[in-house]
């Protein structure tokens, strides 16, 4: 059982939803707490799904690769997130189709997926934030969709950004242009040139690994 009863009743404010006390009581009892620096890895591609995330702290980078080993970034796991693929592949026994990565120092709450199914039984606000967490992916998967497919890349760039300053909570984004590359799917002397357009347009201050939106 989980000692850090703080932790888990905050995660009926971070994640919007009306838990109950028996809800969060089974949460405690099969949930285990994961702390995560930057860059480590919650789970890798084609593995085997034994626990279902839910982000407590912090935020967690999903990606998909091609079979060229490039990646693609598809969304951020932020606090009281869970990923929807994790859910579907633990209740169907099939392996994880992509990578989550900690964004930031971080803590993740990871339930057993054997116990999915009491939680689905017992409690309807379990089955209420599932789907609620699987509405919110579905259209930013499409909007990755969308801007791959009709995007320019100055445009992603940008929009990647925004979305990257808004998920810190901060204007200074620290970053490479090696690591914009790869999460944009480029390459790195695209990044920047199209960097130097938008200091030039004041949209953008750049300095030695770190971007601030203006």
């Amino acid at each position: 059982m989980i000692n850090d009863t703080q932790s888990i009743d905050k995660l009926k404010k971070i994640a919007e939803f009306e838990a109950s006390e028996e809800f969060l009581t089974d949460l405690r009892r099969y949930g285990q707490i994961r702390k995560m620096e930057q860059g480590d890895v919650l789970f890798e591609e084609n593995s085997s799904i034994r626990a279902i995330p839910i982000i407590l702290k912090g935020s967690v980078k999903i990606y998909q690769s091609d079979d060229d080993f490039k990646e693609l970034l598809l969304y951020y796991l932020k606090e009281g997130d869970t990923c929807i693929m994790s859910v579907l592949n633990g209740l169907y026994n099939e392996n994880n189709q992509l990578k989550a990565v900690a964004n930031e120092k971080s803590e993740v709450l990871l339930l057993p997926v054997e116990k999915l199914g009491i939680l689905t039984k017992k409690h309807p606000e379990w089955i209420d934030y599932i789907f609620r967490i699987y509405h919110q992916r579905f259209q930013e998967l499409l909007d990755v969709v969308n801007a791959v497919a009709f995007k320019k890349m100055d445009e992603r760039l940008l929009r990647f950004l925004k979305k990257r300053s808004e998920v810190s909570g901060k204007r200074s984004i620290k970053i490479t242009h090696e690591e914009l590359a790869n999460e944009l799917g480029t390459a790195r002397v695209v990044i920047s040139r199209l960097l130097k357009q938008m200091e030039s347009n004041k949209l953008v201050r750049l300095s030695r690994n770190k971007i601030t939106l203006l």
